[in-house]
């Protein structure tokens, strides 16, 4: 039984400048967000008040803002008897660094 033989498959990818400066600007404001969010919903939490939803915060840790929410949930000592939490948003940081060398080795930087 013949399967073929395997190639290798090189993925070239055209980036200039402008578009890693985008890259680096949305991964900036995204970990601001998430940082800001666990900030404004421990003091809401504290206060009393509403609060921002949990799927909200998933949400920004899953559009790359883990690193962020996850220093701000250590900064903040909020959603630290989550257990989801607390293994989650580091592992969504780290995935989100190695993505992040993953794209810069495609790009050739």
């Amino acid at each position: 039984m013949y399967f073929g033989t395997y190639e290798s498959v090189k993925l070239s990818i055209d980036c200039d400048g402008e578009d890693m400066e985008y890259l680096l600007t949305y991964i900036v404001i995204i970990n601001l967000l998430g940082f800001a969010s666990m900030y404004i919903d421990k003091k809401r939490a504290i206060n009393s008040r509403h609060r921002i939803k949990e799927s909200t915060l998933w949400t920004i840790a899953l559009a790359g803002g883990a690193i962020g929410s996850s220093i701000g949930m250590k900064r903040f000592r909020h959603k630290t008897k989550h257990k989801s939490f607390t293994v989650g948003f580091p592992l969504l940081a780290f995935i989100d660094v190695a993505l992040f060398v993953y794209v810069m080795y495609l790009l050739g930087y």
